[in-house]
């Protein structure tokens, strides 16, 4: 019985150190304002983390929403283009992400069924950086796009 829980204990343990190493997306990133392009009634997000947890990935993000309140959002799921919940988002409660390659994924936020936000997100060949190009709509319903570049810590 013992033998099984530690076998149990270090298969998972390799299973996310190979989910680790293999997605540089994983890590801590920095908002680098002077490098970004941010829509002025946007939210903006000053730092994301993403994490390792099991075989889903954790994404969190610290940041002010469009009127300069802080926010706090965490969502956990699979680059599998399936909607996951996502809690203190200002702008949805819905998320997904879906792999393109090694170093590029493409989102969907949503409120409800309705589609919020989309883009896409590419972490540099050095993975020293990571660009995210996004699409939304205001209240009043003006379109608009954000190009977000952020440092790895």
């Amino acid at each position: 019985m013992k033998e099984r829980t530690v076998l149990t204990t270090l298969v998972g343990f390799l299973a996310a150190l190979a989910l680790y190493a293999a997605d540089p997306q994983l890590g801590t990133w920095k908002l680098n304002e002077s490098k970004s392009s941010l829509a002025p009634s946007g939210a903006k997000n000053s730092t994301v983390v993403y994490t390792a947890a099991g075989d889903s990935v954790k994404v969190t993000v610290d940041g002010v929403d469009g009127v300069g309140k802080a926010f706090h959002s965490e969502w956990t799921g699979k680059y599998d283009g399936k909607d996951y919940p996502v809690k203190g988002d200002p702008l949805g409660d819905m998320r997904s992400y879906t792999k393109v390659d090694a170093n590029t994924l493409t989102f969907v936020g949503k409120q409800g069924d309705k589609v919020i936000f989309t883009g896409k997100v590419v972490v540099s060949a050095d993975g020293k950086s990571r660009t995210v190009i996004a699409q939304a709509s205001d209240a009043q319903g003006h379109n608009f796009s954000t190009t977000s570049v952020y440092d790895k810590q």
